[in-house]
């Protein structure tokens, strides 16, 4: 787990409307950091959340979800900060099922968690739920 380089990550957010600054820095196997942030619109179905940002980055970076050792997400929140329910689906599909998942908050306070335990039943191209 990494705060300092989520913080560096939240420091990035564009939150004019909520003013509620979320980061989220993945760390790959070679060391590289890539940092996501909410972005905010005036239209709210537009805002984008720091995770799917820091993953969307990654992919269209040339990364692969294998090249993914973990994901720390910070935000101003009283318990660690919980992904939306969109993030938890882009988790499941885009971070390896091994790869730890922190969820943390300006006091320290974090968890640990899997993809699974984040979204038990997602979709799952590699799993047959019919």
């Amino acid at each position: 787990m990494n705060i300092e380089e989520a913080k560096k990550a939240q420091s990035k957010a564009y939150v004019p409307y909520s003013h509620f600054k979320v980061g989220a820095a993945i760390l790959l196997k070679d060391g590289t950091y890539v940092h996501g942030a909410n972005i905010e619109n005036g239209s709210y179905g537009l805002t984008s959340c720091a995770e799917r940002n820091a993953l969307y980055s990654l992919i269209s970076q040339g990364y692969k979800k294998e090249d993914i050792v973990e994901i720390t997400v910070i935000g101003d929140s009283k318990h660690p900060i919980s992904p939306c329910g969109a993030c938890r689906q882009v988790m499941s599909e885009l971070l390896p099922k091994d790869a730890p998942i922190y969820l943390t908050n300006a006091k320290g306070d974090s968890l640990k968690m899997s993809v699974k335990e984040l979204l038990p039943y997602g979709f799952d191209l590699d799993e047959d739920r019919a």
